[in-house]
């Protein structure tokens, strides 16, 4: 019985390992690509520039969000999950039509 809890817990540790590196890719993939929607906004002015904190966030937390499920519908490619999170939902709309294709077709 005590073999069983600690295979369960090194399952648990070894999940949780790969929902974090799932999670830190898309939340990184959402970075670059918030920064550079800012470097490429037309009306950049750095004397009159004010940087929205929430939306910034936001953005961060939905591409984290996205590089997640896109990572783990891919079969745990952290590359995937990055690439989402530049991407966006789009990708990941793209992915699970792809994936569900794929399912009725087997």
């Amino acid at each position: 019985m005590l073999k069983l809890s600690l295979l369960k817990r090194e399952e648990v540790e070894r999940m949780f390992g790969i929902i974090v590196v799932q999670a830190l890719a898309g939340a990184s993939g959402g970075l670059v690509r918030g920064l550079v929607g800012i470097t490429k906004a037309k009306e950049f002015n750095p004397t009159t520039f004010k940087f929205e904190w929430r939306i910034f966030g936001f953005t961060i937390l939905v591409s984290m969000i996205t590089g997640l499920m896109s990572g783990l519908i891919m079969n745990v490619d952290w590359r995937m999950s990055l690439l989402a999170g530049y991407a966006g939902s789009d990708l990941l709309e793209s992915l699970y039509k792809l994936r569900f294709a794929q399912l009725i077709k087997s």
